[in-house]
């Protein structure tokens, strides 16, 4: 597949990274030449700068031949008119571009974006796919990372492990044993550093990060068997109300529920204007890093402290802080992965990475074959992936164990009808089953292999 990448920044980087170690021809625009400088010097990827919304620069690019482009610049009205300069002079079948401002991404103007005005395929916006994250980090306090997959009816959880774990030191063989009827799957463990799959002889031990995978109804019980609590998250302080504090906020209005939050916000503009489009939550002007402002906001008896500033040191500190008032839950939100070796030392309990939801949002809709989801866990590491069986895939009407998947590749669970099935060497993948897979990067193309289809393809 021939892509054009537009924008060499940390998304454009990481999308260049992924498709081209899966041997895609991929071409990088930025009218910053240090940027594309670097993608083309660490990549196997061609480079070209000039203004990805010139005719004259994406025909350079390779337009004219191009079955995708992706348009992730940081301008918003420079991904829209490359698009439609990609439509209209190229015919390029495939659009996706990340739009930040809220009013292009009013439900109310969807209209703009239908092939006889604004014709983009796919709109991704940054900021609401981590105003999603949040609420389900503070959904599922225990995890320091999580995902849904299956329509909401699966849930991945990154889990910590501490010595009051009661299954370390048990071979994850023996848990199947143990806890027949509970469907749930390590996917993955991080040790050291190092991020794998694991075998039904590994172990699990203290300080380990274990990814696991378990249908909704079996969280709670999940939860239990590996030592966590399932407190729900009822009083929070957001410091940061722009986009996505204000999103979060009016989200936890939306439900209904009894959660409850205080917004802290530097800006007075930015502070005004969220108090105006928030009916129940309190808005304060001033510093999140003030620990009066903090006292104030009554960050001691909060269950969380969500910090979604611009800036990644506040946030952390924010974060500290609070901790250190009393709160007993802290989120940062991460944009330098550099930084998230220090979470933990720090007793952050869970971080958002805005890069990597992004770029798991693009992938979505990238894939081969009928692939309905993709996370991408820690900086690019490695992927879950949920993808439908078609008929003319290659693991359709073969049994588990009879799959050729690489050693880094782990199921999860299987989706057959209406029921999550959890997977066993001697469970057939029929056709119209929905399959999610760990894969580590490296093996994300020959999982493509398998999935890939004969007549589902672009």
């Amino acid at each position: 597949m021939k892509v054009i990448i537009c924008g060499a920044g940390q998304v454009g980087w990481q999308i260049a990274r992924h498709l081209s170690g899966e041997k895609n021809d991929v071409t990088v625009v930025d009218n910053n030449p240090d940027l594309v400088r670097r993608a083309t010097d660490t990549l196997d990827v061609q480079g070209l700068a000039g203004f990805a919304s010139y005719p004259d620069i994406l025909e350079r690019a390779g337009a004219r031949d191009a079955d995708m482009i992706i348009a992730a610049t940081h301008s918003d009205e420079v991904n829209m008119v490359t698009c439609q300069v990609a439509h209209s002079v190229f015919a390029i079948s495939r659009k996706i571009a990340r739009l930040r401002s809220q009013s292009y991404l009013d439900a109310i103007y969807s209209d703009l974006y239908r092939r006889d005005h604004m014709p983009i395929d796919v709109v991704i916006s940054p900021e609401r796919e981590v105003a999603d994250a949040a609420l389900q980090r503070l959904a599922a306090p225990a995890a320091f990372d999580t995902e849904t997959f299956l329509g909401g009816k699966a849930q991945l959880l990154g889990l910590r492990l501490d010595e009051e774990c009661p299954v370390l030191n048990t071979p994850l063989r023996q848990l199947n044993d143990l806890f027949s009827t509970l469907r749930v799957v390590v996917l993955a463990v991080r040790r050291e550093g190092r991020i794998f799959a694991p075998d039904a002889g590994d172990q699990l031990f203290a300080g380990d990060e274990a990814y696991v995978f378990a249908p909704l109804e079996d969280i709670p019980r999940t939860l239990e068997v590996f030592g966590k609590s399932d407190k729900k998250q009822e009083r929070l302080v957001i410091v940061g109300g722009g986009n996505i504090g204000l999103a979060v906020a009016q989200s936890l209005e939306a439900s209904g529920g009894r959660s409850r939050a205080k917004v802290i916000e530097r800006e007075r503009k930015c502070a005004e204007r969220a108090a105006d489009e928030l009916e129940r939550t309190i808005v304060l002007n001033g510093d999140g890093l003030d620990s009066s402002l903090l006292s104030e906001a009554g960050i001691a008896r909060a269950d969380a402290i969500l910090a979604v500033t611009d800036d990644d040191k506040t946030n952390m500190l924010s974060a500290v802080r609070a901790k250190a008032e009393g709160c007993s839950y802290a989120i940062a939100l991460i944009n330098d992965p550099t930084l998230l070796p220090l979470m933990e030392p720090l007793g952050i309990d869970a971080y958002i990475n805005p890069r990597a939801t992004t770029v798991s949002s693009i992938l979505r809709h990238i894939r081969h074959g009928k692939v309905r989801a993709v996370y991408s866990i820690g900086d690019a590491e490695a992927e879950v992936i949920e993808a439908e069986v078609l008929s003319t895939s290659n693991i359709a009407g073969t049994a588990i164990r009879d799959i050729d998947f690489p050693e880094g590749v782990l199921v999860g669970g299987v989706l057959k009808g209406k029921e999550i099935v959890k997977p066993t060497g001697g469970l057939r993948i029929e056709a119209g089953d929905v399959i999610v897979l760990f894969s580590l990067a490296a093996d994300v193309a020959e999982v493509e292999q398998l999935l890939q289809v004969s007549i589902d393809f672009f």
